[in-house]
């Protein structure tokens, strides 16, 4: 005959309970809602920010067609400033291209501001140097 094991009387209490209690899961629950909430926040700021640097970018290609066109038409500008509507796609931008002189009077300094509308921020700003001479 073989003997059994006894088993021990002490531990039956800490046996029969098992699982959690429902003031660790309602803990466990408030941790993951704020951790949820972090990530819908950090998503939302990452779609503006991606929307900032799209509109930004589309103002810098705007700023880019004035001073090659200037360019291409191999015009000496004249002094002065203008603005003129230089949108992309639907993206309504305003361009501004102010003219100034240079210490060499064979060369103009020309800077192009694009702004968000008429009376929007600024999204980018160009300089180059326009020359006389073809």
């Amino acid at each position: 005959m073989t003997p059994r094991l006894a088993m021990p009387t002490a531990n039956l209490g800490a046996m029969a309970q098992q699982g959690f209690s429902l003031i660790e899961v309602l803990v466990a629950l408030a941790i993951v809602a704020v951790a949820l909430a972090a990530c819908m926040r950090a998503t939302g700021q990452m779609a503006d920010t991606h929307a900032q640097l799209r509109n930004r970018s589309l103002a810098l290609v705007s700023a880019e067609n004035v001073l090659a066109e200037l360019r291409a038409t191999r015009t000496y500008p004249a002094l002065g400033s203008q603005r003129a509507p230089c949108p992309q796609g639907a993206l309504v931008l305003v361009c501004e291209r102010e003219v100034s002189g240079t210490a060499n009077n064979a060369f103009r300094q020309v800077t192009v501001r694009v702004t968000e509308g008429p009376d929007g921020p600024l999204l980018a700003e160009l300089r180059s140097l326009a020359s006389a001479w073809p």
